[in-house]
């Protein structure tokens, strides 16, 4: 499915299809086209995927917390003028989304989160002392996914860009820093949106026991496994994801 770059007063987002919105969220070292097979599935399916470029590396350094793009990403529905939104987010996109539904549960009618911070993780973001050993990243890049062979070149290439810039350096250490601060674990249980945790068994990231721990903690969640499958569920196993993912949304009438 063609991909629709638009511009609103906040920033570039992709759009494809019709019906009730979801509204993709990427994480740290994500970019908008780790959620191809999510897009090209769902928008054809009945539903509106909007996937908007957070501006990570553009706010200024003070406003670079996951509480900013929580605001950031509720000014944003409000622009577009959406309602009872599905909101789908991994890593770091995933933690925006829990707190964005805690903080303005309004226009939620959904949740799905992914390898998300949030609780507890591994090296979001960190460990970047030998950045400028191209081995190193490409090593780091590809201990993200249960099968190394899904860290292409072309992704390599862009985290190894992203951590030897200072200013994206330091935007991504800022943001790792507040994820950890910005522990949910107290919030979640005042949560009711209906959550849909999908993950997998083979995260190094974000644990299986962190999947475990939202489930206990999130009251109206469902918890789905993907084996032999990393840190990006929706990249590693599309058809396995979009397939529960869909069966989940039409159990819960979403």
């Amino acid at each position: 499915m063609a991909l629709d770059l638009k511009k609103s007063a906040h920033c570039e987002f992709l759009e494809a299809g019709t019906g009730r919105p979801i509204v993709v969220l990427h994480g740290l070292m994500g970019g908008l086209s780790n959620f191809q097979g999510v897009t090209d599935y769902f928008g054809s399916n009945g539903y509106r995927v909007i996937i908007p470029e957070l501006p990570l590396y553009t706010t200024n350094l003070l406003k670079t917390n996951v509480k900013y793009f929580a605001q950031f990403l509720n000014n944003f529905i409000d622009e577009l003028g959406l309602e009872d939104v599905i909101l789908l987010g991994n890593s770091l996109g995933g933690h925006i989304a829990l707190l964005h539904t805690f903080l303005y549960p309004r226009n939620v009618k959904g949740m799905v989160i992914t390898g998300s911070s949030g609780l507890y993780e591994n090296s979001l973001g960190g460990g970047y002392t030998k950045r400028s050993d191209y081995n190193v990243i490409k090593q780091k890049a590809q201990e993200v996914f249960y099968d190394p062979a899904i860290a292409t070149k072309e992704i390599v290439d862009e985290v190894y860009e992203t951590v030897n810039d200072r200013n994206k350096l330091i935007k991504t250490l800022a943001l790792a820093k507040s994820a950890i601060r910005h522990n949910m674990a107290k919030d979640l249980p005042k949560i009711q949106t209906p959550s849909c945790i999908i993950w997998g068994r083979d995260d190094k990231v974000t644990p299986p026991n962190v999947a475990e721990d939202f489930d206990a903690l999130l009251p109206n969640s469902d918890l789905f496994w993907i084996d032999k499958c990393g840190h990006a569920a929706m990249m590693e196993h599309p058809e396995e994801f979009n397939t529960i993912l869909h069966g989940w949304l039409k159990s819960r009438n979403l």
